[in-house]
């Protein structure tokens, strides 16, 4: 008999089905036992009665929570004042047939009927597998999918063109650290994982793909923070032909259509979104992200705004040099290659930032696309002419190939999703994320390697002093 999920059961009325999944819970009343059952799709109330099989009433007894069961019956309404209007199958039961216990589980670590964060962080992501059980996770992982499908959705009726970029890449200064891998067949050499497709979704406007999106694994070798994580997830989104107003607009109504259509009861405070310069920003908010909603206590306010206009250049005092505002291809509000060399401070860059609720949600920017405003640029942040085309030699060949002006942003879906779900941190919206210091609980990861597999990728490891021994 073919499976028959427990959301399709009110379908088969007075008709025998074979439902498979999880025991939520299990209580005896003397000659009847009852459990819910749960499989993704939601919980039945299953009645095992003794005088139906006293065989399978005597292996009903042995049940627990967490097992896994399939079990065969006739699905019936349940008896008149004993419904329960909460669930979607609240009007009737399954009174039991059959009954296979197809796996047994140990005790749960932790509940996994509660919302779950009032159990140590440490705990759950050890055993992500079973917090992902719990409704509210469950719900997050359906939401994260639809909000994907819709901006899909969206992009694709739009005239955009989903092109997945290399994970495999090479290492180049854009502003975080790069996480490297080893080259088992280049000895000496290594790849890096992408920070973002950056390098990538400009060479396909080089390419002539003109409308181009992806839905972009990215990774950043980051000191640790409470709310970034190592591997993330961007929208990712690159246009050409376009000034910086049609990229905003694009982006709006995307996030506009998916509100609507999978958040309907948010509600958007302005639409079209606010723009702020980001000098205004700073001097009236002391902030470039302040959280405009009208009451700051209603989670349900969505309040979007564009910051746009930043400084091209930011002066550290650390490294007592120029550094990118945001990465060195993002175009200056000026061509003139003297004014760019003698005041960079004074440069004004299309760069925009997409703020909801007191939090960064994107950032993006028109492109250089001059060979020469590039070549201008690396030389303000400091780089050697040969370092730079060592590093981007490759972006600025393509550039003597055609290239149209273009431009682009990178939406975070975790931090989006955060929001929308009314979730503290962006880990409760990711199926397994890391901590704070990049450690995957559940994996044991990073883990230390064998000495034959460093000796295959010409690695060896020296361990560090002990900085608490007595020298």
């Amino acid at each position: 008999m073919k499976r028959t999920l427990i959301f399709q059961t009110p379908n088969f009325i007075n008709q025998q089905v074979k439902v498979c999944g999880w025991v939520n819970t299990a209580r005896t009343h003397g000659k009847i036992i009852f459990i819910d059952l749960r499989d993704r799709s939601g919980l039945l109330q299953v009645t095992f009665a003794k005088d139906t099989s006293s065989q399978v009433f005597d292996l009903a007894k042995r049940l627990k929570p967490e097992w896994v069961v399939e079990i065969t019956g006739v699905v019936q309404k349940r008896p008149k004042g004993t419904e329960n209007p909460d669930l979607i199958t609240g009007e009737i039961e399954l009174l039991a047939q059959d009954l296979k216990i197809l796996s047994e589980a140990k005790s749960l670590p932790f509940s996994i009927q509660s919302e779950g964060y009032e159990i140590s962080e440490e705990k759950r992501l050890k055993y992500r597998y079973l917090d992902l059980r719990r409704e509210r996770l469950k719900r997050n992982l359906i939401l994260r999918q639809e909000v994907i499908h819709e901006v899909r959705n969206f992009l694709k009726d739009n005239g955009f063109v989903e092109v997945e970029t290399p994970i495999l890449t090479k290492s180049t200064p854009e502003g975080a650290r790069d996480f490297l891998v080893p080259s088992r067949l280049q000895p000496g050499k290594f790849y890096a994982l992408p920070q973002s497709p950056q390098q990538y979704k400009q060479l396909l406007m080089v390419a002539g793909v003109e409308k181009y999106f992806q839905i972009a694994r990215c990774f950043r070798d980051e000191d640790p923070r409470a709310d970034r994580q190592a591997e993330f997830t961007q929208i990712d989104i690159e246009m050409s032909f376009v000034e910086q107003e049609d990229i905003l607009q694009i982006v709006e109504k995307m996030i506009q259509e998916v509100v609507k259509k999978i958040f309907p009861e948010k509600r958007i405070k302005e639409f079209p979104f606010l723009r702020l310069n980001y000098q205004d920003v700073m001097k009236e908010y002391g902030t470039d992200k302040p959280d405009l909603r009208e009451n700051k206590e209603n989670d349900d306010e969505l309040a979007f705004l564009f910051v746009v206009n930043f400084p091209m250049f930011e002066w550290s005092k650390e490294e007592k040099r120029w550094k990118a505002m945001h990465h060195p291809f993002t175009r200056p509000q000026t061509e003139d290659l003297s004014l760019i060399k003698e005041k960079p401070g004074e440069i004004l860059a299309y760069q925009y930032d997409l703020v909801l609720n007191g939090y960064e949600i994107g950032g993006g920017s028109l492109r250089s696309y001059k060979k020469e405003i590039l070549e201008t640029v690396f030389e303000v942040l400091g780089h050697k002419k040969e370092e730079v085309k060592e590093k981007f030699g490759h972006l600025l060949e393509a550039f003597e190939y055609g290239v149209p002006p273009h431009g682009g942003i990178a939406l975070g879906l975790d931090r989006l999703l955060a929001i929308l779900l009314k979730e503290p941190n962006i880990r409760e919206v990711i199926p397994f994320p890391k901590t704070g210091d990049s450690r995957d609980l559940m994996m044991n990861a990073p883990s230390e390697v064998g000495e034959e597999q460093l000796k295959e990728l010409h690695i060896k490891v020296e361990k560090q002093e002990d900085k608490n021994e007595d020298k």
